[in-house]
Order: C-alpha cells, then sequence, then structure tokens
C-alpha cells in the first residue's frame, strides 16, 4: 500500500533547538518515516547531522558536547559580535563538507535576505554555507555572504518552515516549534535583548504556520534560555517526550492519508 511523504519542519530557537534531536529520535522509535526536513536556524542545523547519516545516538551525544566556545569568534562589531568562522568549521567537520544535495534525505535549509527582505531556501551547494547563514542572529552574527546576498537568520523570516515542507512535496507535515516566549525573563546582555525581540516579534506568525501543518508540536522548554547549552540533555529529553505524547495524532493523519484516493 502506498504511503504518505512524511515532511518535517523544524525551527527556530537558539539551544531550545535541541529539542529537534528529541523529536527526531521520537518519529524513528515509533517508525515513522522521515522523507525531507525543512530547518530555520537551530533546525537547519540538527536538519543537517541527521541528514548526514548520523544515528539518534551519535546526534545525542554531539549535541550533549557541545557548547558556546565551539562557536564564540568575538570580533570588534560592525554588523555582529562573532564572526562565526568557528562554527562553520564545526559544521564542516560534522556533515563531512557535503553538499545539501548529497545528504541522505531531501533537506532545505532556510535564511533571509537581509538587503531584499526575502526568503532563501537552500537546497543545494555547500551545508556549511546555508547553515552558517541559516543560524546567523541579527545583531549576534555577522550576517553570510554567499552569491551576492547578505544572508542572516531563516528564523527573521520563517520561523517553523512548513511552508517550504509543503513545496518540498511532503502529504503530511510535521512542525516542531521550540520558540515559545519565556515571560518574566532576566534580560541582562544584549543577545537577550535580541532573542526575546525575535521571539516575542514571531508570536502571531507562529499562530498563523501551525494551521498549515498537520501536527504541530511544541514541546515544553518556554523555562529554558534560547542560549542554556548546559541544559541540552534536559532539552531533549522535552522534545522526545512531547513527540511521544503525539505519535497517535501523527498516525491517524498517515491513516486518514491512505483512506483518501490519490493519483498514481
Amino acid at each position: 500500500m502506498a504511503r504518505p511523504k512524511i515532511g518535517v519542519a523544524l525551527g527556530a530557537g537558539g539551544a531550545r533547538g535541541f529539542a529537534h534531536i528529541g523529536a527526531l529520535k521520537a518519529l524513528k522509535k515509533a517508525d515513522i518515516p522521515i522523507d525531507m526536513i525543512a530547518g530555520s536556524s537551530m533546525g537547519s542545523f540538527v536538519a543537517s547531522l541527521y541528514g548526514t547519516g548520523h544515528d539518534m545516538e551519535q546526534l545525542h551525544k554531539l549535541s550533549t558536547a557541545f557548547r558556546r566556545k565551539y562557536f564564540l569568534d568575538f570580533m570588534i562589531p560592525k554588523m555582529g559580535f562573532i564572526a562565526g568562522k568557528k562554527i562553520k568549521n564545526f559544521i564542516r567537520l560534522f556533515t563531512h563538507g557535503k553538499n545539501i544535495e548529497d545528504l541522505n534525505i531531501p533537506i532545505a535549509i532556510v535564511a533571509t535576505d537581509i538587503k531584499n527582505a526575502e526568503k532563501v531556501v537552500f537546497k543545494t551547494g555547500p551545508v556549511a554555507d546555508a547553515v552558517r547563514a541559516s543560524i546567523a542572529i541579527p545583531g549576534i552574527f555577522v550576517p553570510e555572504k554567499i552569491d551576492g546576498r547578505l544572508l542572516v537568520d531563516g528564523g527573521v523570516i520563517d520561523r517553523v518552515p512548513v511552508s517550504v515542507v509543503k513545496e518540498m512535496g511532503a502529504d503530511i507535515i510535521i512542525g516542531v516549534d521550540v520558540s515559545s516566549v519565556k515571560t518574566n525573563v532576566e534580560i541582562q546582555t544584549i543577545f537577550d535583548v535580541i532573542m526575546q525581540s525575535i521571539d516575542i516579534l514571531q508570536m502571531e506568525i507562529i499562530a498563523n504556520r501551525q494551521t498549515a501543518s498537520h501536527v504541530m508540536i511544541r514541546p515544553p522548554v518556554e523555562m529554558y534560555s534560547s542560549k542554556a547549552f548546559t541544559c541540552i540533555d534536559e532539552i531533549i529529553i522535552a522534545g522526545e517526550e512531547e513527540t511521544e505524547r503525539r505519535i497517535p495524532e501523527i498516525i491517524a493523519e498517515m491513516d486518514d492519508w491512505k483512506e483518501q484516493p490519490h493519483e498514481k
């Protein structure tokens, strides 16, 4: 019997994006096929590692070993405080220098053209370049220049890229949103100001995205800071447990699809 193509949209959210690893882990454990992934910002980082072929145990170990020192290369600020060369080298190393089109499944990486206010979707070209662009939080990371474009964080224009997954040909779309706004948060640094501002700006947009996906998973990670790289284990578990809770809905969507007539 034919089955639906399952697409997963992994959203932005800084360190909270490690919940995506838990979500993918739960989908794999439930034998839910993952045919394609689109990612914005941290979602693109996780998508690229998954697409490279790391198994879930490797992904978990790699993530829990991740520390800010791996991407902090401070510079005199002009367009950002962090140069981003260290994180690009990290991505290149763990994606084996691959191009996006050479990954195990179709992957789309979303970035924002800050000059032309356009969404840029990478489906080909070096993984490290595209992910580096997608994670370039405005004001924190120096924008990435690719093909004459000045690119920043994909979450600015498309926080949970469900529309991209649909364009890729998914029959059923699973979104994973880790961008819940933490209220009464301590704002102490420019990083806090920028991340909290982006989260607030995206609140209404995310509400509309939910209707475009078949299942929108929201792991309870709002209590964690977007820079909480010391809580990665807990964040992964939150993503896994919330996705496990939603597996019956996903299976129901798959069963409904099978009952509908489809062109051969």
